[in-house]
């Protein structure tokens, strides 16, 4: 159990820096930014207390805003998506597996892992965009935002299930 929170730990603290550092800087078509450390959020286990995992996203988007200078907008989504996570995770689960499994493609299969990150990436673009956005003006760059977004992040997260998984 110490082990697995110090993994998790040193992944966040990796992905945040990858996040500030490199991936801010990334914006393809001026539209398209990863945010990859969601992917923090998703690997919650299924025996996690809902208090804590929500606890946990609050204050991985409150870092995450510190270091990015978006005011509240992550600790919101991160927040959001931390309520959600336990409830889409129920989703892809079989009814008779264990207890305290983290999601992975070993654990859930490469299909339902792949339909399970997709939802929590899509909903977690749309909330932070919409959230730094906050007007439907030109809702055309929005949506091209969300979709781009959704789609970078998405890949990101599978290559880096990818390498974890080897």
């Amino acid at each position: 159990m110490k082990l697995e929170l110090l993994r998790g730990i040193v992944l966040f603290v990796v992905l945040l820096l990858l996040q500030v550092l490199v991936l801010n800087h990334i914006h393809l078509f001026n539209c398209a930014t990863p945010l990859l450390y969601v992917y923090i959020a998703m690997m919650f286990s299924r025996s996690s207390s809902r208090w804590s995992v929500l606890l946990l996203s609050f204050l991985m988007g409150l870092i995450i805003d510190i270091f990015q200078n978006t005011p509240g907008v992550a600790m919101a989504t991160m927040t959001f998506i931390g309520l959600i996570q336990p409830h889409v995770l129920e989703v892809f689960m079989q009814q008779d597996s264990e207890a305290d499994i983290v999601p992975s493609m070993r654990t859930l299969g490469v299909s339902r892992f792949s339909y399970y990150s997709f939802v929590i990436t899509f909903m977690y673009c749309l909330v932070f965009f919409t959230l730094e956005t906050f007007t439907f003006f030109n809702w055309l760059q929005w949506l091209e935002t969300v979709a781009a977004s959704t789609l970078l992040t998405y890949i990101l997260i599978l290559v880096l299930e990818n390498i974890r998984r080897r």
